[in-house]
C-alpha cells in the first residue's frame, strides 16, 4: 500500500521521535504584544510611511516588527503568527503585515488589536489572551497575496512638484523585499536611483520630467523588474497611486 504525503510525513515524524519539530517546521518562535487603537486597525503613523494603508491593508491585521524590519526593506512583508496555549489558540492563527517598527520586551510582533484578536480560537479565548498582554508564539513569513492588485507605487505627502519625488511601494505579492528603485530620465537617457529614505519610502532629489518609467529589484533574485511603459504622469499628483505595471 503506498502511502501519500500527509502520512508519510506525519510517519517519519513518529519514527524520529520528533512530533513537536514535525509541528512546528519552518516556524521561529518568540513573543507577540499589541497596542490600542480606536478602532482596532492599525496606525497610519507607522515607520514604513505607509499612511492609511498601513492602517487598513490585510484588514487592519497588521503588526510592528523590529529583529524583521531590516532596514525597512521588511516593510510589507506577509507572516503567519500563532500563538503556543493549545487551550486558548488554534494551529494556523492568523496572517500579519509588517506595517512598522516597534520593539518591546523580547517581542518579535507588536499586533495590532485586529491581528492579536485572531490569535484566539474563538473570542473568549481571544479576550483571555489580551488579559495575558504579552504571549508566547512562533511565526513564519508566508506569500503576501493581493487578488487584483499589481505592485502599486503611491506620491508620498512629502514630495514637491516637479522637483523632489517620493514614492511609496505597496502591494508587493509573495516573499520578495524590494531592495532598489530606480526611475528612467527621457532627457539623459539614463536610469536613475532613487535613495530609500525609510521603510517602503523612496525618494530622488532632482526628479526627472515625467512621464516615467519604474523599475525594482527584489530580494532572491537577480536583475531588474521594470514596467513595459510609463506609469507616472508627467503632471503627477501628491498621493495619487498609480499601477506600476509590475509583476513580481
Amino acid at each position: 500500500m503506498e502511502l501519500n504525503s500527509k502520512y508519510q510525513v506525519g510517519l517519519v515524524c513518529v519514527m524520529l521521535l520528533l512530533p513537536a519539530l514535525c509541528l512546528s517546521q519552518g516556524f521561529t518562535e518568540s513573543r507577540a504584544t499589541f497596542y490600542s487603537t480606536p478602532d482596532g486597525y492599525g496606525t497610519p503613523t507607522g515607520a514604513c510611511g505607509y499612511g492609511d494603508y498601513g492602517r487598513s491593508v490585510n484588514y487592519g491585521k497588521v503588526a510592528g516588527v523590529s529583529g524583521l524590519w531590516r532596514g525597512g526593506a521588511g516593510c510589507g512583508a506577509c507572516y503567519q503568527v500563532r500563538c503556543k496555549d493549545s487551550r486558548l489558540c488554534d494551529d494556523y492563527g492568523t496572517m500579519v503585515v509588517a506595517t512598522d517598527y516597534g520593539a518591546g520586551d523580547r517581542t518579535d510582533f507588536i499586533m495590532s488589536p485586529n491581528a492579536f484578536s485572531k490569535l484566539g480560537r474563538n473570542p473568549s479565548a481571544s479576550a483571555e489572551l489580551k488579559k495575558y498582554g504579552t504571549v508566547d508564539m512562533e511565526y513564519r513569513r508566508v506569500p503576501c497575496t493581493y487578488g487584483g492588485y499589481n505592485v502599486r507605487i503611491k506620491i508620498h505627502e512629502s514630495s514637491r512638484y516637479p522637483d523632489y519625488l517620493a514614492l511609496v511601494i505597496q502591494y508587493v505579492p509573495g516573499m520578495k523585499d524590494v531592495t532598489a528603485v530606480e526611475i528612467y530620465d527621457n532627457d539623459r537617457h539614463e536610469w536613475k536611483a532613487m535613495r530609500r529614505v525609510y521603510g517602503a519610502v523612496f525618494d530622488i532629489v532632482g526628479a526627472p520630467s515625467g512621464p516615467l518609467k519604474l523599475r525594482l529589484q527584489f530580494s532572491g533574485r537577480t536583475g531588474w523588474v521594470q514596467s513595459s511603459k510609463s506609469v507616472i504622469p508627467g503632471d503627477w499628483k501628491i498621493g495619487a497611486s498609480y499601477d506600476s505595471q509590475v509583476h513580481v
